[in-house]
């Protein structure tokens, strides 16, 4: 077998699978614990549009100062809420958190 003939080969079946292949981005929302009720379903309507196209979103509830001492109470809850919202159009992939000082959750497209 010719050598070249091989490699040319080679690379038209990585092309192939070049085009076969898809890509997830990832999003990235970000809030903090006293993110009113009309901006937080604002940016849960965001979320829904990026799930959309297919791309998987990071949820992130940043606590600045003294604001960590309700990581627990309100962030916890208000990833509840959203994930609640969520519930038909994603799925979870990782559940709440804590990363340092934020809250992170991920959520992924449904089929």
């Amino acid at each position: 077998m010719n050598y070249d003939k091989f490699r040319y080969e080679q690379k038209k079946k990585l092309q192939e699978a070049k085009k076969k292949q898809t890509t997830v981005e990832t999003k990235e929302i970000k809030f903090r614990p006293k993110t009113e009720e009309h901006d937080l379903n604002f940016k849960i309507k965001n979320i829904k549009k990026f799930l959309k196209n297919k791309c998987k979103v990071k949820i992130t509830m940043r606590f600045r100062g003294r604001e960590i001492t309700y990581s627990q109470s309100i962030g916890l809850e208000a990833m509840k809420k959203i994930a609640a919202s969520l519930e038909e159009d994603a799925i979870i992939v990782q559940p709440p958190k804590m990363e340092g000082r934020q809250l992170v959750m991920f959520v992924g497209p449904k089929g």
